[in-house]
């Protein structure tokens, strides 16, 4: 009776030490003999000692830190870009079976995916249009990795820094920038007020009696004035009249 108990210990025991426990966000890649056969689920699995391994993968997304890439523009000015990266694994048996170290890899080809993009860019472009560039970026990773069982979700750039001399040029030109707009903002006030007044000056010439009450209004003004000079202005039309008085004695 020995016997059979302890053989039945030691397969429960192999049994037990065969569990490995696989998570809800991984996936195990099984080999037996070295050679790829299955994927295993999350859960618990045997994984039988000696004969059989495994190797876990994480699917959930991933970020990636693209660092301070030197890069020049089409335009000729250097420019460094940094970027991030987010990720996840598709195909777990790809992932293992078809690049040493996917985490790795991605990481360098974005580097060199980064540099080449900005460099068929100037540099108006890459500041104006850092999305579409990103993109671009995004594109090209994504279409490359999928031999890895790889999906890019997304690129973003974070950072573009220009050097100093460039940064003060740009500086200058934005401000000679609003310079000139705040001139061309100017001029179209003074042609509106121009406009404006010439349409008064219109219609105080067209209505009889218009410019009297406009001098009225402007001595009422002046009433309420606690200064102690008044300037009157005599309309013509008053001098017409003494002129032509002048005339009848």
């Amino acid at each position: 009776m020995n016997l059979p108990f302890t053989l039945f210990a030691i397969i429960l025991i192999v049994v037990i030490a065969s569990i490995r426990q696989i998570n809800q966000y991984q996936r195990g890649v099984k080999f037996t003999l070295g050679k790829y056969t299955g994927i295993m689920e999350p859960g618990w699995r045997l994984v039988w000692p000696i004969v059989q391994s495994y190797r876990k993968v994480d699917m959930r997304v991933k970020a990636v830190d693209v660092p301070d890439q030197k890069a020049i523009t089409r335009d000729n000015v250097s420019v460094l870009v940094n970027a991030v990266i987010y990720y996840k694994v598709e195909s777990a048996e790809k992932a293992v079976l078809e690049v040493e170290d996917f985490f790795y890899a991605i990481s360098q080809y974005a580097q060199t995916t980064m540099r080449n993009i900005v460099g068929e860019a100037t540099l108006d472009e890459l500041l104006a249009g850092r999305e579409k560039i990103a993109e671009r970026i995004r594109e090209i990773v994504d279409k490359e990795t999928d031999a890895w069982g790889l999906k890019v979700n997304n690129v973003e750039l974070k950072d573009v820094s220009l050097p100093g001399d460039m940064e003060r040029t740009i500086a200058k030109q934005a401000e000679a920038e609003r310079e000139k707009r705040a001139v061309i903002i100017n001029s179209e006030g003074e042609l509106a007020a121009a406009k404006n007044m010439s349409e008064a000056a219109r219609i105080l010439n067209e209505q009889p009696g218009a410019l009297h009450l406009r001098t009225l209004q402007s001595i009422n003004d002046l009433s309420s004035d606690q200064s102690n000079t008044v300037i009157f202005t005599v309309p013509l039309e008053i001098l017409k009249a003494f002129t032509g008085f002048k005339k009848e004695s």
